[in-house]
């Protein structure tokens, strides 16, 4: 396999590709908008996966509510995702080890999610895998949420490379096509939605466990061919 130079980056999401954080979320959704009388569904809670948390409430609440009302439920909602999922976050399996080989192998690394800032620190340190990323964006430092492609941009940036030469993973399918519309290549696995659904991705796995160094390159490859 050919190594890459350190122009080529891969860029992670966090939520459903990094760790499994879905119950957490869910129960604090449900624990917030029990104040408006609202129950989210797991079919509705899905359907919000890869969004803004401003951008969800919309979603459940309408557009006649005043935007400080909308980002006094984020708060509130994100502070007790934090407390009841302290010290009980876990890696997905082949997290790790990915980022290990990805490391090793040369590639430039970045987490981009949605998600809080506070919520990255507390993932990625209780993780222990802090030092395996360059650069951290979160949903705090765009304007615009998935599928628009100012997060995956941003990274590239922070990176120092060109969107070209990005690849990100993620779970969602606003992700996939905010990295399509950041002109980055996607590998999608599916802990949270169906290979169906994530089908307009470079390529699906089931696990990360099922992705090495040979695939990375060979998805770098086909995207290169794919735009030249």
């Amino acid at each position: 396999m050919i190594r890459p130079a350190n122009s080529r980056a891969v860029i992670w999401d966090m939520d459903g590709v990094i760790c499994d954080s879905g119950d957490c979320h869910h129960l604090a959704w449900n624990r917030v908008m029990a104040r408006w009388g609202i129950a989210v569904s797991e079919e509705v809670f899905r359907s919000g996966f890869g969004t803004r948390t401003d951008a969800f409430i919309r979603c459940l609440v309408g557009d006649m509510v005043p935007e400080a009302h909308i980002q006094k439920i984020a708060l509130f909602k994100e502070r007790f995702f934090r407390r009841i999922a302290r010290g009980h976050i876990e890696p997905l399996p082949g997290v790790v080890p990915l980022l290990g080989s990805l490391r090793s192998a040369g590639y430039r690394m970045a987490l981009a999610s949605s998600a809080p800032l506070a919520n990255i620190r507390l993932t990625i340190h209780e993780l222990d895998i802090t030092v395996f990323f360059e650069a951290v964006v979160s949903g705090d430092d765009v304007t615009d949420g998935k599928p628009s492609p100012q997060i995956f941009r941003l990274a590239a940036q922070k990176l120092g490379v060109y969107p070209r030469d990005c690849l990100v993973i993620e779970d969602a399918a606003v992700g996939v096509t905010a990295a399509h519309r950041a002109g980055m290549a996607a590998l999608a696995v599916t802990n949270t939605l169906s290979a169906r659904q994530l089908g307009m991705a470079e390529k699906v796995v089931g696990s990360l466990t099922d992705v090495n160094l040979d695939d990375i390159e060979a998805i770098f490859e086909k995207s290169k061919g794919a735009g030249s």
